[in-house]
């Protein structure tokens, strides 16, 4: 009874090594959206005097998505920013990282404001 059962487990354990089975992965590279750079962004004035705006422009010029995040990755500031001007008056000085988003297109830079 016993050699009948492991003679089932082995079979059983054969067929499903030759089986497809779900793939996790596709076979073609595919390049997730968010990371397509943003063309022709510019953040100015960067160094930015503290108490201040800064200006976020991009060839396209779409509503964008602002994150800033301190060196430590904690985020201390988000806005949908429609215009260019950008109000950072109530940040510290300090490096921060501010991730833009603009459609299905990213970009991450670094900001000092002094």
């Amino acid at each position: 009874m016993k050699k009948i059962y492991l003679l089932f487990i082995c079979i059983s354990l054969i067929c499903f090594s030759f089986s497809s089975g779900i793939q996790a992965q596709s076979s073609t590279p595919e390049q997730e959206p968010s990371s397509i750079k943003i063309e022709g962004i510019s953040i100015y004035p960067n160094p930015a005097p503290a108490g201040s705006k800064i200006y976020i422009t991009s060839d396209l010029e779409l509503t964008k998505t602002v994150k800033i995040y301190t060196v430590l990755g904690k985020q201390v500031f988000f806005k949908v920013l429609i215009g260019k001007e950008l109000d950072i008056s109530h940040l510290n000085r300090g490096v921060y990282i501010i991730k833009i988003m603009e459609a299905n297109r990213q970009a991450t830079k670094k900001l000092i404001i002094e």
